[in-house]
């Protein structure tokens, strides 16, 4: 699988930005699909998934605000991030595996470059 993220930036807070991830290898409309951060100096984490099943998940710190989205023509998973705080930032890692679970599991890869995120006030 190779997995290629874009659309990070450096943004104020308040801002908006929209990831993008081609995923090769791997059909997003049939895998769970998720989108994880790394901040700095923390471990990654799920902020946002579609499960095998469809039901969407959310951490808590996101919701309202993230939008996640796929579109199985293109096999791109989308991020939409609105209202942007200092603590979204950080790298952020797509992926597609068999359950959202599994995806954050430290043996679970492999993963790309992901895309560096950077809110400042």
């Amino acid at each position: 699988v190779q997995l290629q993220a874009s659309g990070g930036g450096y943004v104020q807070t308040g801002g908006s930005l929209r990831l993008s991830c081609v995923v090769s290898g791997r059909a997003v409309e049939n895998h769970a699909v998720g989108w994880f951060r790394q901040a700095p100096g923390k471990q990654r984490e799920l902020v946002a998934g579609f499960s095998v099943g469809r039901n969407l998940y959310y951490v808590d710190s996101v919701k309202g605000r993230f939008t996640i989205s796929r579109d199985g023509a293109k096999n791109t998973v989308y991020l939409q991030m609105n209202d942007l705080k200092s603590e979204d930032t950080g790298v952020y890692f797509c992926n597609a595996g068999s359950t959202l679970a599994r995806m954050t599991k430290w043996d679970f890869g492999p993963w790309g470059q992901g895309t560096q995120v950077t809110v400042s006030s």
